[in-house]
C-alpha cells in the first residue's frame, strides 16, 4: 500500500512540477531552510510568556503589618514604597493602613503610586491627582464627595491592617492666644460705661459727688456752729 502511494506522489510531482522527486524535495529543502534564516535575521524568536507562578516567585513575601503608632505626616512619607525595606503605608482620615499586598497599586510605577506615604483623603474624595489635593484636609467638601471618601475608608477598613494614626498639627486659634487681652478689654468698657456722661451733660461720678457734698458741708456746720442752735 504504500509503495503504491509513494509511486503514485512521485508520478503526481512530474507531473505538476515538471522536476524529478528527488529534486523536488531540494528545493523544498532549500526553501525552508532560507525563510527560517530570514525570521531568525528580523523577527526573531517571539518570548514566550512566564507562568505566573514564576512572578510571584520574584516578588519578596509580604511582612506581616507592624503597629506604628501615632507619627507626623512627615514622618509617613518614608513609607512610600521606594524602601522596600520598609512597608507600605497611605492614611485616610488620619488613619494609617499597611496597603503592602496592594503594590502594584501604591507602589512606585502604580496609577495610585502619589497616594503612598500620605493621607490623601482629599484626593480620594475629589479623584484627584493634583499635588494641592494631596492632604488630610476634607473641610469644604461637598455631600457627594464625603460619600465617595467614606466609601474608601470603609474599603481600607475591611481589607487593610490599620497600623496607626497621623499626629493632628493644627495652629493655636486667635481667639486662644488673646483670651486675657480680651478680658481687659471688657473690664476697661465696665470703667468707661461707669463714667458715661448722664442726659444733663455731667458724669455719674460727678453727680455722686454732688450728692454727697451738701450733706458732708451740713455736717461741718453743725461742727463749727453748735452753739447757734441752742
Amino acid at each position: 500500500m504504500s509503495v503504491q502511494l509513494w509511486e503514485t506522489l512521485k508520478e503526481a510531482i512530474v507531473l505538476y512540477t515538471g522536476l524529478t522527486p528527488s529534486t523536488f524535495f531540494t528545493v523544498l529543502a532549500l526553501i525552508l531552510a532560507a525563510y527560517y534564516v530570514v525570521l531568525g535575521f528580523f523577527g526573531g524568536q517571539p518570548e514566550r510568556p512566564r507562568p505566573r507562578h514564576t512572578e510571584e516567585e520574584e516578588m519578596p513575601p509580604l511582612r506581616p503589618p507592624v503597629q506604628l503608632g501615632e507619627i507626623t505626616a512627615e514622618e509617613l512619607k518614608a513609607y512610600d514604597g521606594t524602601d522596600t525595606g520598609k512597608p507600605l503605608l497611605m492614611a485616610i482620615k488620619g488613619q494609617i493602613y499597611d496597603v503592602s499586598q496592594s503594590r502594584m497599586f501604591y507602589g512606585p510605577g502604580g496609577p495610585y503610586a502619589l497616594f503612598a506615604g500620605k493621607d490623601a483623603s482629599r484626593a480620594l474624595a475629589k479623584m484627584s491627582f493634583e499635588e494641592k489635593d494631596l492632604t488630610g484636609d476634607i473641610s469644604g467638601l461637598g455631600p457627594f464627595e464625603l460619600d465617595a471618601l467614606q466609601d474608601w475608608e470603609y474599603k481600607f477598613m475591611s481589607k487593610y491592617v490599620k497600623v496607626g494614626t497621623v499626629k493632628s498639627e493644627l495652629p493655636v486659634t486667635e481667639s486662644e492666644s488673646t483670651a486675657e487681652p480680651s478680658e481687659t478689654t471688657s473690664r476697661d468698657i465696665d470703667t468707661a460705661s461707669a463714667v458715661k456722661p448722664n442726659e444733663d451733660g455731667k458724669s455719674e461720678i460727678g453727680a455722686v459727688k454732688s450728692e454727697e457734698t451738701p450733706s458732708n458741708i451740713d455736717a461741718e456746720k453743725e461742727n463749727i456752729n453748735p452753739g447757734k442752735e441752742e
